[in-house]
């Protein structure tokens, strides 16, 4: 063989190498997981944190039908405020901001419908600046992202810019009217102001060629959060920071409620760790302490929940660096 080819074909083993390194890299990244659950009665309030750490700057969030959706005969999804201190209205250890309330459609077309809303009374004073295709906005306490299905508009997500939670929901099923919210989470560089927020400088969202939220973080980094498949199988958001989030504060934080198995929007961790042959783990809740060298984890149900029965477990994966 000559010698120019020979070193050609070196050249090319060596530039496959380089760009396989990366790619093994990226799939084999994995993240800790840790609870930070609380006991509590009520069924309307977040007792349970579950926190998400890595050196990370991809990921992927769906929300999935429960593993026993097929089972529900009859979906429960009024409030129980049972074994609460409140009844429905504002949490009373909250602080209370005022505002003039307000609705606004931001974009509508034949598919999706985004709608800008302004609360009354609000938790946090923050008024972040909101563009949608370029449309300038501020002051929403929510953005609700709605799908036509079956010749009806159905919200399948909702975005709070002044604390930065988010919550996502497959679209119903047909015989459901349709679906309940359940867990909801953080992404970004999470701290704590009397519960977990994220606080976020400014978003952009764009709907074409599919809709995406451009957001920057008051204390630095953004994220692109881009809507990846909203049907009735999940609900999916692909996740990219721009750089990681320091290891000192999580990228993430799953919000839930706890009171027992039969009454929880989640109420078993499974997960999964890294490797061809990697473990799958399945613990209860109140068991669960810490995971690492996580590749994927979800936080769902196997037993029906009494309340908020059709709230999707909600599953994180593909995690890169």
């Amino acid at each position: 063989m000559p010698a120019a080819l020979r070193r050609l074909l070196a050249l090319g083993a060596l530039a496959a190498a380089t760009l396989a390194a990366p790619a093994a890299a990226q799939a084999q990244a994995t993240v800790s997981v840790e609870n930070q659950t609380r006991p509590t009665r009520c069924a309307e309030e977040d007792n349970v944190s579950l926190l998400l750490r890595g050196s990370i700057t991809r990921l992927r969030v769906e929300a999935l039908q429960p593993a026993y959706i097929e089972q529900i005969a009859q979906d429960t999804t009024a409030p129980d405020f049972s074994g609460c201190n409140f009844d429905g209205g504002d949490h009373p250890t909250d602080p209370k901001f005022t505002f003039t309330p307000r609705t606004v459609t931001l974009h509508e077309d034949a598919e999706w419908r985004i709608v800008g809303m302004t609360l009354p009374v609000f938790w946090r004073p923050q008024q972040v600046p909101v563009q949608v295709d370029g449309r300038r906005d501020r002051g929403f306490h929510m953005i609700q992202v709605y799908r036509r299905i079956d010749g009806a508009m159905k919200e399948a997500l909702v975005m709070y810019p002044s604390d930065g939670y988010w919550r996502i929901k497959p679209l119903p099923l047909a015989r459901f009217a349709d679906g309940v919210y359940g867990s909801s989470l953080l992404l970004g560089p999470v701290r704590e102001e009397g519960r977990p927020v994220v606080a976020i400088r400014d978003i952009r969202i764009r709907t074409q060629p599919a809709i995406r939220f451009d957001l920057r973080f008051a204390g630095g980094g953004s994220a692109r959060i881009a809507l990846a498949e909203v049907s009735r199988t999940r609900t999916a958001l692909d996740v990219r920071f721009a750089r990681a989030v320091p290891a000192s504060r999580p990228f993430s934080v799953l919000r839930s409620m706890y009171v027992a198995p039969d009454n929880a929007d989640m109420s078993e961790v499974q997960w999964r760790t890294a490797g061809p042959d990697g473990a799958v783990h399945t613990e209860p809740l109140p068991d669960f302490q810490r995971a690492a060298g996580v590749a994927e984890v979800s936080f769902g149900r196997s037993t029906p929940s009494r309340h908020n029965t059709s709230a999707p477990d909600i599953r994180y994966s593909a995690f890169g660096r």
